[in-house]
């Protein structure tokens, strides 16, 4: 089968290769015209965050079998088509046990935490500026505070771990988990509950049509004054004039996300909170990088490439697995 690699910067040479004992592999780095262009011959797909399959990539690639993404999140493919078509969509999405391993969008979590009350971004481009005033940058610590884990999955679990070795008071909101299921020192609480203690809280939620905007602006009002607000989880969960409007009012104390709605590969420019950040201090952007480390690419790549595998190698009906 004919395999398309639409986003092989830093792809793992391992899942290449094994991908290459069994598939024709074309890796190629490609704007949306050459997508179009090069998918007309696939019949497998492979894409990150950085390509939308929609209905028109479907439409140009008649021969599409599969699409695979080594993501959980599926909002940049247009599932429903995929369905009406026949195309199997083949992802990471709820590998439970193998995701166990890969840490890395709980990491950047809590790195935008700390970049956001730490000061960190502003006080590096100051020093790049010539600046050497401490006074400007004047944080707050984290021991001791509240924190709120909204949504107490995989990533939430860890982000609890990691923010209870900074000891501190740990709360967890999830309709979907029972109490005996929480692990020592984390409290699970209504969402009311936890937004009302919160000195920061975080979201670590799937993106579900039940989901889809969900924290809103009755959410925001029920958060401390001054809280901090972190998202790694999907733009779409959050409703963005609500959390700009919560920003400009000085009601949150600031937010640090690594995702925003309709995120763009070409560029967010004209995004309402990229404008907002460019003249305000308190809000910290990062282009959806949460899962980007080489080490995570390069466990998620080789066991997709054996799924892959496993389903269309040669031989293979490309039935259910």
């Amino acid at each position: 089968m004919r395999l398309l690699i639409a986003e092989p910067e830093d792809f793992s040479p391992r899942a290449f290769a094994l991908l290459n004992k069994h598939f024709t592999v074309r890796a190629l780095e490609l704007d949306r015209p050459g997508l179009l262009n090069a998918v007309r011959d696939a019949e497998i797909l492979w894409v990150r965050l950085g390509h939308r399959v929609d209905r028109e990539v479907m439409e140009h690639a008649p021969g599409l079998r599969a699409v695979a993404t080594n993501t959980t999140g599926l909002n940049h493919i247009d599932m429903e088509e995929a369905a009406r078509r026949g195309i199997a969509v083949v992802s990471l999405k709820g590998e439970t046990e193998f995701l166990s391993s890969i840490r890395a969008t709980a990491e950047h979590a809590l790195g935008l935490l700390l970049a956001l009350a730490r000061c960190l971004p502003r006080a590096h481009a100051h020093v790049l500026s010539g600046g050497w005033d401490r006074n400007l940058f004047q944080g707050v610590e984290l021991f001791g505070k509240t924190a709120g884990i909204v949504g107490y999955g995989r990533l939430g679990r860890i982000m609890a771990r990691y923010l209870l070795a900074m000891d501190m008071r740990v709360l967890a909101s999830d309709p979907h988990v029972l109490p005996e299921n929480v692990a020592p020192g984390v409290t699970l609480t209504h969402l009311d509950n936890l937004l009302a203690q919160a000195d920061a809280v975080s979201v670590h939620v799937n993106l579900t049509q039940d989901t889809r905007g969900f924290f809103g602006a009755r959410a925001f009002a029920a958060m401390r004054k001054g809280a901090l607000f972190i998202n790694t989880g999907r733009g779409e969960l959050v409703d963005e004039a609500a959390l700009l409007s919560a920003l400009e009012s000085g009601h949150l104390g600031g937010a640090a996300l690594d995702v925003l709605a309709g995120e763009d590969p070409a560029g967010m420019a004209g995004h309402p909170l990229v404008r907002y950040a460019r003249e305000h201090k308190n809000l910290v952007l990062t282009p959806h990088i949460g899962g980007n480390t080489r080490e995570s690419f390069e466990k998620t790549e080789v066991f997709l490439a054996d799924r892959l595998i496993a389903r269309f190698g040669p031989g293979k009906t490309g039935g259910e697995e």
